[in-house]
């Protein structure tokens, strides 16, 4: 279900009447309410009865015979004395096929106006499927990005972060995903996004085709804490009932560090003592558990696309550096690239997929290493053949990669052009015959033997 009708969710598990327990407002500190002579679980949802009507909220801790908990919703209207009823249950959503097409809130009630969901419910607070229950992954999930198919290939159920600072376009690259993968459904987490951009990631950039077999579930930037954070489990919970269907589901985050903002305010309203630039360590503690919910199970698989979004370019700063622990690979994009009018801004010598060794070939593994090792050769005197200061000549590799880089560009930066896997493959191949058959040049030598075309 949506978020329940509070009063209903006085009634517990198979129809039996939830004890009520009654507490009262005793102060707000912060974004966090604490009350007093409440009896409630961590997790467990409460009503505030309020003067203004009832507000949702979350017991996020307790002690000192206090319970904290953190609404869901504006704070406005509560006073000292209003009443605290619990409701016996954790948070649950609607889930299944009737979610297609659908745009929900953080607590996956629809924001679109097309009615309410009807479907299985699923409580949000799950774990993943066992190390041991987790299939080998070993068949490729194809994006319609050349860059990603054929330089850093992914495989159904694997994990991967896009690493970009703002406005290099990660969510116009997740949009072309979403609407040209090969996935069955697409489950997309839009956190601490701005409103604005919601309609246009919808109608730009996911279009009729992508929503169809979407499930967007959305929480802005002026959305409660609590429903910027939940609005991440409520994706999970919906991507994991269309695995458990056997679906190759492709789950897409937009962004972890929104997320870890939202946390972080929980949990420093919760008396939590920051860390790592003000962190507290319950975000390092739920982060492996969000990511271990994805991935391969018995049935279907979760892949998943998580967008990070690097605090001032700092690619070590610490969510990306936890992220890029957690993952199975990453994609960077790089400010430079984008500033040069190219998309997918995708530094593909920065980026890895570590599972690419086990989803393609030898002899395509060959081609792609050898195509990276011209443009590394290329990106490392690159200052200087623009500004003419190599001689053609001095060096046989860097010739040959100035002859093949400007098609090698072709091929990664492609626009917004769908590209089957199969053309990506052709043109790696294509790519790797012409650099076999350039014939090696002369390189002039001076009287100490080095060539005399090379700038020191």
């Amino acid at each position: 279900m949506t978020l329940p009708d509070l009063a209903a969710l006085l009634t517990g598990a198979g129809g039996r009447p939830h004890p009520e327990q009654v507490g009262r407002v005793a102060r707000l500190r912060g974004l966090a309410v604490e009350a007093t002579g409440l009896r409630a679980a961590l997790g467990e949802l409460c009503r505030l009865q309020t003067a203004e009507g009832v507000i949702p909220a979350e017991v996020v801790g307790f002690g000192d015979g206090l319970v904290m908990l953190m609404p869901i919703g504006e704070i406005a209207g509560i006073v000292a004395g209003d009443a605290v009823v619990s409701t016996g249950r954790p948070l649950t959503v609607r889930t299944g096929a009737a979610t297609l097409g659908r745009v929900l809130d953080g607590l996956g009630r629809p924001m679109d106006g097309l009615g309410p969901i009807l479907g299985v419910e699923r409580v949000v607070s799950a774990t993943g499927p066992s190390a041991l229950a987790r299939t080998p992954i070993h068949e490729t999930v194809e994006t319609g990005i050349s860059a990603i198919d054929g330089f850093l290939t992914c495989g159904q159920g694997q994990r991967i972060g896009i690493f970009a600072g703002s406005g290099v376009g990660k969510s116009t690259l997740l949009g072309n995903m979403a609407r040209d993968s090969s996935a069955d459904v697409n489950v997309i987490a839009l956190v601490g996004e701005r409103g604005r951009e919601v309609n246009e990631f919808l109608v730009d950039v996911l279009g009729q085709e992508g929503l169809a077999r979407s499930v967007l579930v959305v929480a802005t930037s002026d959305a409660a804490p609590l429903l910027r954070y939940k609005a991440v489990f409520t994706a999970v919970t919906l991507a994991e009932s269309f695995r458990d269907e056997g679906k190759h589901v492709l789950f897409m985050m937009d962004s972890v560090t929104r997320f870890a903002a939202a946390a972080r305010e929980i949990g420093l309203a919760a008396g939590e003592p920051p860390t790592l630039r003000g962190y507290p360590p319950s975000f390092f503690a739920t982060l492996p558990r969000v990511v271990e919910r994805l991935g391969c199970a018995a049935q279907g698989c979760i892949t998943g696309l998580l967008t990070v979004l690097v605090e001032g370019d700092d690619f070590n700063e610490p969510v990306s550096d936890t992220v890029r622990g957690l993952l199975d690979g990453h994609i960077v994009l790089d400010r430079r690239i984008a500033a040069r009018g190219s998309f997918p801004a995708i530094d593909v010598l920065a980026s890895v997929s570590r599972l690419m060794p086990r989803l393609v070939d030898a002899e395509q593994l060959a081609r792609v290493r050898e195509l990276r090792a011209l443009l590394a050769a290329y990106e490392e005197s690159r200052d200087l053949i623009q500004v003419g200061a190599y001689q053609a000549g001095a060096d046989a590799r860097l010739d040959q990669a100035i002859a093949l880089v400007p098609e090698i560009e072709s091929l990664l930066y492609q626009g917004h052009e769908r590209r089957s896997f199969d053309v990506t493959a052709d043109r790696i191949r294509q790519l790797a015959q012409a650099m076999a058959h350039a014939a090696p040049l002369h390189m002039p030598m001076n009287s100490t033997g080095i060539p005399t075309g090379m700038v020191r």
